[in-house]
């Protein structure tokens, strides 16, 4: 992998030393490139003209992205950003009194907010297993519950936001499907970040962003729903996109898993999100995977040297996002202080899992790429 080559492929990195990556991370320039010449084309010839002239590079988003997780292009929608995804996904699964649902304490609240919602109108029970020493996700916890029954979904996040812990998303896979219990996974922090298999993983579904470690458009994210469970999943909102219209009382919904898209879009980043699946396809995952643990890992060791910072990471196999505090100076005043430097990290919010009983009130937040430097780890440990 030659940085020097990457880095001046991406502008970003001429202006700023970007730690934010779980946020969203810089593109590079064929995506750039794509998602300006797709704009500019609209405002030179319109919008549908522009579409009918780029049906190919539209099209090959799916099997970009569908290559990028070992799916079937027919398993992959386009959705506008990757919390539209999961609530397609999620509201169409036919919920009943007694079901329930089961998570992690790791999870993100907006999903959270959805389980309670649906529990609340159909009767389901929301119940968070509990997790290892280490923060991540108990598998014997969690095969202890499937066995009890009446399970309906196991749904959790392969990398939460903040704490830089990794959950065992293909043992959870092989338990779900040794209980035949429907298992949703959010990668949003993942795709882009690790080798990502659905084959693999076991997952019946999975959502996830562009803007994050794919290195795509902001506004785009996609859907993966395996081919065998579509048709028992109707969408909460439909549209001609979504289905065919047959009969003043009647219509068809698709058989692909377009049947979660609505007809308008941002076309633009469509084009540029499955040219940031090609992107990362063409370097290699199990390299880029690589690279953003050493980088991680290197920073963790750094910080763990410092006086006064306490490194917060958890989980046996800890993630790209590196999570601390620093004696004496609230998380928002050292981002402020990077940002001066011209050095981009983030503060976690303690609202966003509220699950989490070791989640702390905040903490720095600085989660790296393979574009990264040793050098940008430094102006980082500078700021400090």
């Amino acid at each position: 992998m030659d940085i020097d080559e990457l880095r001046s492929d991406t502008p970003g990195c001429a202006k700023v030393a970007h730690l934010n990556n779980a946020g969203a991370a810089l593109p590079p320039r064929p995506v750039i490139d794509a998602v300006a010449g797709h704009f500019e084309l609209e405002t030179l010839i319109g919008g549908y003209e522009a579409a009918e002239r780029n049906e190919a590079p539209i099209a090959r988003f799916y099997d970009a992205v569908a290559g990028l997780l070992g799916a079937r292009p027919d398993e992959i929608a386009f959705v506008e950003n990757a919390t539209r995804a999961w609530d397609m996904a999620f509201y169409a699964i036919p919920f009943a009194d007694g079901d329930r649902i089961l998570t992690t304490t790791s999870e993100y609240s907006s999903n959270a907010i959805a389980y309670q919602q649906v529990a609340a109108a159909k009767g389901a029970r929301v119940e968070v297993v509990p997790d290892e020493p280490d923060g991540t996700l108990s598998l014997d916890a969690l095969e202890a519950e499937l066995a009890k029954g009446d399970v309906r979904l196991v749904s959790l996040n392969h990398i939460p936001t903040h704490n830089g812990l990794i959950n065992p998303a293909a043992e959870v896979g092989r338990l779900c499907r040794a209980h035949g219990v429907l298992y949703l996974l959010d990668a949003c922090q993942s795709v882009g970040h690790l080798s990502v298999d659905v084959e693999e993983i076991g997952c019946d579904i999975l959502s996830a962003t562009g803007r994050k470690f794919l290195r795509g458009p902001r506004g785009t994210g996609f859907l993966y729903v395996r081919r065998e469970i579509l048709r028992t999943l109707v969408p909460p909102f439909l549209d001609l996109q979504a289905a065919d219209w047959k009969a003043p009382d009647g219509f068809e919904l698709r058989e692909d898993a377009q049947r979660f898209e609505t007809w308008e879009r941002h076309v633009a980043g469509q084009i540029g999100l499955g040219v940031a699946a090609d992107y990362a396809a063409g370097l290699g995952m199990a390299r880029i995977e690589e690279r953003v643990l050493g980088l991680a890992a290197r920073l963790r060791e750094e910080l763990a040297a410092r006086p006064g910072v306490t490194v917060l990471d958890r989980g046996a196999r800890p993630s790209g996002i590196v999570t601390f505090t620093v004696d004496g100076r609230e998380p928002a005043a050292v981002k402020a202080a990077a940002r001066e430097l011209d050095v981009n990290i983030n503060v976690t919010d303690p609202l966003a899992h509220g699950y989490d009983p070791h989640a702390r009130p905040s903490a720095v937040r600085a989660s790296v790429h393979y574009y990264n430097t040793d050098e940008e780890l430094e102006r980082l440990l500078s700021v400090l």
